[in-house]
């Protein structure tokens, strides 16, 4: 999940959510929301590998 935050950077949430938190988990702060779904690509590649 992209978000735009404060400052028109992009922040990449985890789709789940934090159970000793409640709130999703930062998975990274990119300049531009290409830069951020292309990291999202990169997570979802090796989340399937092996």
């Amino acid at each position: 999940m992209i978000r735009k935050i404060a400052g028109g950077k992009y922040r990449l949430y985890s789709r789940s959510i934090n159970p000793k938190t409640g709130k999703r988990r930062n998975l990274g702060t990119f300049d531009t929301r290409k830069a951020a779904m292309q990291h999202e690509r990169e997570i979802q590649f090796f989340k399937r590998r092996g």
